[in-house]
C-alpha cells in the first residue's frame, strides 16, 4: 500500500467514522474542525508542538533492544518503543499537548476529559496545570478504585475528578458523562478526547498528534536493526495494544505505506474471546454507532452495548477507533487477542527479564510480541509499542498475585514524620 489517504473530507474511513452528535454539539464540532484545519499545518503551531514534545515530554522516546528477552524467546529480535519514559508515564501526553494548544487558541478556559487507566486524565491535568486551564476529569468509579494512584496524581495537579456511577462504571461510562458535560457547557469548554474515537475530527486529530511515535520509529529503526543483525531497514512487525487505539494508531499510521511491515493490534481477550468477558471489539463486535462515530462495537442483537472486561482499565472499552475498523476490513492490520493471564505473565516477565515495569495495557502487546517472536527467525524483528509504565497497576497486580502492597504508611498502622498540613492551592 503506497497511497493511503484517510479519512475522507467528511471524516469517514470507508464506512466507519463520521460525526453522530446531538444538535447541541454541532456548533462545537464545527468550531473544532475549523480550528484544527487552521492550525494543523500552521508553522508556528507545529513549532510550539515540537518544542513542547522535546522539552516538556522528553521526546524522542528511545527504542530499546530487549536482548535478553529476544534470546530467551529464541526467535526474532524484540524492540520496545519506550513511551513509558515520557513525562506522565505514557503516550497520552503527546495528544493532550496538541489539543490543549488548540483550546488556548480557541479561547476555551475550561477543559474536560474522560479516562480509564488514568493516564489520559493525568496527562490532561498536567497540561492544564501548565497552561492555567480549569480541568475536570470523568472516570468510572470502578476505575477510580483500581487506578487510585493516578486519581491522586490528578488531584495533586489541581484537577477535579468526577467518579461515574452509571452503567459498568468504566471507561465507556466516563466518556458518556464527559459528553453530557460538554453539551451543558459548550461555550467555554474544550473536550480533550484521549483516544482515536469520537466524532470527526477527533479520530484524525488524535492520530495526527500521536503519529510522532511511528515517525520517530521510522528514523530510529534502521540503525537499531543493523546493529542487531537484521536484514531489513524497518521492522517485520509492529505490535501495539488496542482499546480505543490511540497508541496503536500513533505507531501504525506512519507504517501503513510500508507494506512489508505487518501491523498487529492486540485486543483484551479477558477471560477468553468466547467467554463473554473480554473487550475485543474488532474480533467479536459488529458495526454500530458509539460515542459519535460508526465503528465496531460490542453489542447485543438489539444494538445495546454490552459490558466489557479486562484486567487493564485502559482496554476496558466496548468500541474501537474507526480507523482501526477500516484497517481491519481492508486487511492492512491484523487484530488478535491476549487474555488477562497472558498479560499478567508478560508483565512479570518483563519486570524480571528487562527491568521494566510495563502498564497492564502495554503488557498485552508485550505478550503477543513474545508469542510472535518465537515463530520468526533471529534476523527478523518485532517492534512493540510499550505505551505506558506500570506504576499505576502495582496495586492490581499485587492483589491478583497475592503480594503485599500498601497504598500508604497509614494502611499499615504507621505514622509519618511531620505534622504539617498543606492546604490545597486555589486557582486564581
Amino acid at each position: 500500500m503506497t497511497d493511503y489517504q484517510q479519512p475522507s473530507p467528511d471524516g469517514h474511513f470507508g464506512k466507519y467514522g463520521g460525526s453522530f452528535v446531538s444538535e447541541t454539539l454541532t456548533h462545537a464540532i464545527n468550531e473544532l474542525k475549523a480550528a484544527y484545519a487552521k492550525y494543523q499545518h500552521d508553522p508556528d503551531f507545529l513549532a510550539e508542538f515540537r518544542k513542547e514534545l522535546a522539552h516538556f515530554v522528553g521526546r524522542p522516546s528511545p527504542v530499546y533492544h530487549a536482548e535478553r528477552m529476544s534470546r530467551e524467546m529464541g526467535g526474532a529480535q524484540i524492540f520496545l518503543k519506550r513511551e513509558d519514559l515520557n513525562h506522565t508515564g505514557a503516550h497520552k501526553i503527546n495528544n493532550v499537548i496538541g489539543q490543549a494548544m488548540l483550546a488556548k487558541r480557541m479561547g476555551k478556559p475550561r477543559v474536560i476529559a474522560e479516562t480509564g487507566a488514568g493516564q489520559h486524565g493525568v496527562a490532561t491535568a498536567t497540561i492544564c496545570a501548565r497552561y492555567g486551564l480549569e480541568c475536570v476529569v470523568y472516570m468510572g468509579s470502578e476505575d477510580v478504585k483500581r487506578q487510585s494512584p493516578n486519581v491522586y496524581r490528578m488531584k495533586l495537579l489541581g484537577a477535579t475528578v468526577v467518579p461515574g456511577e452509571s452503567g459498568s462504571k468504566t471507561l465507556k461510562d466516563a466518556l458518556n458523562e464527559a459528553m453530557r458535560d460538554w453539551v451543558a457547557n459548550v461555550d467555554n469548554t474544550f473536550y480533550i478526547i484521549g483516544t482515536v474515537a469520537g466524532p470527526h475530527p477527533y479520530p484524525m486529530m488524535v492520530r495526527d498528534f500521536q503519529s510522532v511515535i511511528g515517525n520517530e520509529c521510522l528514523v530510529q529503526m534502521p540503525e537499531m536493526l543493523k546493529e542487531a543483525g537484521c536484514k531489513t531497514e524497518q521492522p517485520d512487525a509492529v505490535v501495539a495494544c488496542v482499546g480505543g487505539g490511540s497508541n496503536a494508531m500513533g505507531i501504525f499510521y506512519p507504517y501503513i505505506n510500508h507494506s512489508a511491515t505487518r501491523l498487529i493490534g492486540v485486543e483484551a481477550a479477558g477471560e477468553g474471546l468466547d467467554s463473554g468477558k473480554h473487550s475485543a471489539s474488532i474480533q467479536r463486535g459488529s458495526p454500530g454507532v458509539l460515542h459519535g462515530n460508526r465503528t465496531y462495537v460490542l453489542q447485543d442483537d438489539n444494538g445495546q452495548v454490552t459490558e466489557t472486561h479486562s484486567v487493564s482499565a485502559g482496554l476496558d472499552y466496548p468500541g474501537v477507533g474507526p480507523e482501526h475498523a477500516f484497517l481491519a476490513d481492508i486487511g492492512r492490520a491484523e487484530y488478535v487477542g491476549i487474555t488477562d493471564q497472558e498479560a499478567l505473565d508478560a508483565f512479570h516477565y518483563l519486570c524480571r527479564t528487562e527491568g521494566i515495569i510495563p502498564a497492564l495495557e502495554s503488557s498485552h502487546a508485550v505478550a503477543y510480541g513474545m508469542k510472535l517472536a518465537k515463530t520468526m527467525r533471529p534476523d527478523q524483528s518485532v517492534l512493540v509499542n510499550l505505551s505506558g509504565r506500570g506504576d499505576k497497576d502495582i496495586g492490581t497486580v499485587a492483589d491478583l498475585s497475592g503480594g503485599d502492597f500498601f497504598c500508604r504508611p497509614s494502611c499499615q498502622g504507621q505514622s509519618v514524620k511531620g505534622n504539617v498540613v498543606i492546604a490545597p492551592m486555589k486557582r486564581a
